[in-house]
């Protein structure tokens, strides 16, 4: 056990333990240094990843000249003391205590719950038999929640969990009742913990020593054949995770301590992956039967086999390709096009998109980076010359002012969220800038709940107020930026007087953040996709740059611009090139240098012209300009605006081969599908929204005759033509540093030996850049630019016949389309049906009470869902998640463009709402 870094270099304290000479570091405490030197001193409330509490007393000692026993956990030497904890006396005060806690278990015995449970293991340790003593009277088992057991009879009273939940999570729901012999652990109000406010992130069950606090289902009873280190494979924050597997199956999962998450893990890392176990996975190629026609409407798995058949893996890869292949040739380079995954690792993107450029002859490549931050990624490049992120998310620690916008991290990067929340426990300041009080605002100083569609005016007039008072910083702004006098001139219309109607943010409000951001010793932004999802996103992520370079608060620890990632690996397949406008690292299609680089290493001639977008796509297969499509891992109809529109689409390709893991919904407009591996089943490289890329490790292996997508990728690539032949994935990474500078000194063995490591890596041995523009960017001039962006409205304003405003987003248990998530039954059951928040006042307006059904139309379509009461709603507004198929928000969002990123505005639209309606049948 290595020293905690935050000891290191301080004054070493010299004592003995047992007579034997110890050194430890100022500020380290008996239990951590004894530990260290490997000597075993009992425990149980002590965990290292909590604040030590002291309160079992499992782990006294005894120290020369003092009267009581003293805590180890909580206790630090002093130089020249002498300690003893194999003394007479510590050890009958050690076995005492174990003997009364194992006498207030089921049945005085072990735990029934946990076959590691650590009061069993110490008392054994310490010859601790059958008690003497009278057991309580034991509380009944709480099965109501679906991922979580908690049998109290089992509890210590420890308080690991309580510690977890409220200081490390700090959710606060776990709380300590009552006293004496009826002291308890309740959740919330003593609530059943199905029903209480529990996010079921599990934390607690991981710090829980005795089983008291399991996973459902008794699988801590099971011993695992083999653990892997891996990673998680929802979000960007890609917290590191220990599998625990038997027999194929994963059994549960554990948070690992790396950088990323410190041994956290939300509901979704925690308990989300049995999904791949779900019967409905795809394990057979399959075929449209001939004569099956398309339509618009969603197949449903239980009519697959009437529209599909099984074919051999030969037949399928052949008839698959072959397709492809015909519509090249017959009609042109351009007639093809792909999208890849998010999902998938770096080796796959890299592959799949190099596949495009070189099997289908074009450009026309994208994945869901253009639905989620294309706009961050376009303005970033043009102001700073990077589109990666410049400080990690746990830089929150070192910042004084913390500025959210857009962005709901309790949500949709959960354990970043925790991070923040600690921050803001020990005085940072966190700014909430949102149409919707999100849970983050109980943590906030300051919460602007502005109106949306109105970012670009509020973001201007804090610039503004920032040059009235002079709060610049001029030195910076002189040696590392250029264009300002023309921000300083654009921004005299957008005094906090002027924005203040418009966006509904107090002027004195807007002042007192401008201030605030400008002058701490560090501030820092992230934001996510209510900045992104506009026609107007670039100019949003514009101001954001703007505002850090005005203040110089960026190329420092706890400063800086952090869009944070959607998905696990959407910064990675935009690293690697899965975009239409650039080769890997972000060099432009349309530069002949770059050009003549891919060729040279690819060994084709390239297209000089930029490809389609995602949504360009759409519109050019209903021009009748693309008529076959490869789509890997990604789903279209479900995640592209105006589902009607790309439904439409879909239904008239000419060739549609489909690489997925389930039915998805678009799998059911596919010619040919190609069962796929999930994350689970396959290993390769993943980078987190921190640019740090790790290995995900395989875990089990894929069911049926479903294969690993790498393989897939390369056999329809060489039906092509392509002609290659890679090993695995450490075959593909290595092509992929020949081709990136920015990962050029990574080795495949150092990523397996560290787990993760750290861009721009550009030398074999480098530490990795966890902060960058520290002196200057990556622009031809080695400045970051300033660009003026006005204040313009939304495509769709509201109006008499749609008077509200919808937002789209995601929720905590479910994710993106949810075609993972929703074949998940322990998630599914924590949230199974569609709903639509609205603020109570418009919801008594309309004649809906909570949990009732309702109807929400656009121009577009229409779908009906449960009605959710939500105090954070602004009245006029309406938000739903676009995971449901039988309730899809995407039926409803516009697909205008941000001219500049051509990402959708899916966040603002205008709708009407009214009372009921019929929901629609699910589709799984």
């Amino acid at each position: 056990m290595a020293a905690n870094p935050e000891y290191i270099n301080k004054p070493e304290i010299n004592f003995t333990l047992d007579g034997e000479n110890m050194s430890g570091y100022q500020g380290e405490t008996i239990l951590q240094i004894a530990k260290r030197h490997g000597k075993e001193i009992p425990y149980l409330c002590y965990t290292e990843s909590l604040r030590p509490d002291g309160n079992c007393r499992v782990c006294v000692v005894e120290i020369d000249g003092e009267r009581v026993l003293a805590p180890s956990c909580c206790r630090t030497p002093t130089e020249g003391m002498k300690i003893q904890a194999q003394s007479e006396r510590a050890i009958k005060s050690q076995k005492m205590v174990l003997e009364l806690l194992k006498s207030d278990m089921p049945e005085q015995g072990k735990s029934p719950y946990k076959l590691d449970s650590e009061l069993d293991l110490w008392a054994e340790k310490l010859n601790v038999g059958v008690p003497r003593f009278k057991s309580r009277t034991q509380p009944v088992a709480d099965l109501s929640h679906p991922a979580i057991a908690v049998n109290l009879d089992a509890c210590i009273q420890c308080t690991r969990c309580v510690r977890a939940c409220r200081e490390s999570q700090m959710n606060d729901v776990i709380g300590y009742a009552n006293r004496g012999a009826h002291s308890e652990i309740v959740f919330d109000i003593a609530d059943p913990m199905g029903a209480s406010s529990c996010v079921g992130c599990g934390e607690c069950v991981q710090a829980c020593p005795t089983g008291a606090l399991m996973p459902a289902n008794n699988v801590g009873l099971q011993v695992p054949d083999k653990t892997v280190d891996s990673t998680c494979p929802y979000c960007g924050v890609g917290c590191l995770i220990k599998y625990h597997i038997k027999d194929n199956k994963i059994l549960y999962t554990e948070g690992r301590d790396g950088f990323t998450n410190h041994l956290r893990l939300c509901v979704k890392g925690r308990y989300g992956f049995n999904y791949i176990d779900n019967p409905l996975r795809l394990t057979k190629p399959l075929i449209r039967r001939v004569g099956v026609a398309k339509t618009t409407t969603l197949l449903d798995p239980k009519d697959l086999d009437s529209v599909f058949r099984e074919a051999s893996w030969e037949e399928a890869l052949d008839f698959a390709a072959n397709g492809l292949k015909k519509i090249r040739d017959e009609k042109g380079k351009k007639a093809l096009a792909g999208l890849g995954s998010a999902k998938g690792s770096n080796e796959e993107a890299y592959l799949f998109q190099k596949l495009v450029r070189t099997g289908f002859g074009s450009n026309n490549v994208d994945h869901c980076t253009r639905l989620c931050h294309a706009s961050s990624v376009v303005a970033l490049l043009e102001c700073i010359g990077s589109g990666a992120v410049s400080n990690p998310v746990a830089d929150v620690a070192k910042a004084e002012v913390i500025i959210i916008i857009g962005s709901n991290p309790t949500v949709n990067h959960p354990v970043g969220a925790t991070f923040m929340k600690n921050a803001a426990a020990k005085g940072a300041k966190i700014i909430l800038i949102d149409p919707i009080r999100t849970d983050i605002a109980k943590y906030a100083s300051h919460v602007l709940q502005f109106r949306p569609d109105t970012d670009v005016a509020l973001l201007n007039s804090l610039m503004y107020v920032i040059l009235e008072e002079g709060l610049q910083n001029d030195e910076y702004i002189a040696k590392y930026t250029e264009g300002f006098e023309a921000m300083r001139g654009h921004l005299k219309h957008y005094s906090p007087d002027y924005v203040a109607p418009i966006c509904g943010i107090d002027a004195n409000t807007i002042r007192e953040v401008s201030r605030l951001y400008a002058t701490s010793k560090a501030s820092m932004i992230f934001w996510g996709m209510g900045i992104s999802q506009h026609i107007h996103g670039t100019d949003n992520a514009r101001c954001l740059i703007a505002l850090a370079l005005m203040t110089g608060q960026i190329g420092r620890p706890g400063t800086g611009l952090h869009p944070l990632r959607g998905q696990n690996n959407v910064q990675g397949a935009s690293d690697v090139g899965l975009i239409p406008m650039v080769y890997p690292d972000y060099e432009p299609v349309d530069n002949p240098a770059y050009q003549a680089k891919y060729e040279k290493l690819w060994g084709v001639k390239l297209d000089s012209k930029r490809g389609l977008t995602t949504v360009e796509m759409i519109h050019a297969i209903l021009h009748h300009e693309v008529f076959g499509m490869f789509v890997e891992g990604e789903n279209p109809a479900m995640s592209d605006p105006n589902q009607n529109h790309v439904r439409e689409a879909f239904a008239a390709l000419e060739h549609l081969v489909i690489q997925d893991i389930f039915l998805t919904e678009t799998a059911g407009f596919a010619d040919v599908i190609l069962p796929a591996s999930t994350f689970y089943e396959k290993t390769g490289t993943f980078s987190n929204t921190d640019r740090r890329v790790q290995i995900g490790r395989q875990a089990v292996n894929p069911p049926g005759e479903a294969k690993q997508d790498l393989w897939i990728i390369q056999e329809v690539a060489n039906r092509l033509g392509c002609n290659w032949n890679y090993s695995g994935p450490e075959d593909v990474f290595n092509e992929m540093r020949q081709a990136m500078t920015s990962i050029a000194g990574m080795t495949w063995e150092r990523l397996e030996r560290e787990d993760s490591l750290t861009y721009p890596l550009e030398n074999v041995g480098d530490p990795g850049q966890p902060i960058i523009f520290t002196d200057g960017f990556p622009t031809p001039s080695g400045r970051g630019k300033f660009v003026p962006a006005e204040y313009i409205h939304a495509d769709e304003l509201p109006d008499d016949d749609y008077p509200l405003v919808f937002i789209t987003g995601r929720q905590l248990e479910h994710w993106h389309t949810g075609s993972m998530t929703r074949h998940s039954v322990t998630l599914d059951a924590i949230e199974p049906d569609p709903v639509v928040n609205l603020n109570p006042e418009d919801l008594s307006n309309l004649g809906v009470a909570a949990g009732e059904l309702i109807t929400i139309e656009s121009r577009r379509g229409k779908i009906t869902a449960y009605a959710r009461s939500d105090n954070a709603m602004q009245k006029g507004n309406v938000f739903m998640a676009f995971c449901y198929n039988e309730a899809n928000a995407n039926l409803l969002t516009n697909d205008a463009l941000d001219p500049s990123a051509k990402i959708p505005e899916f966040k603002f639209c205008a709708v009407r709402a009214s009372a009921g309606g019929m929901l629609a049948r699910r589709i799984s």
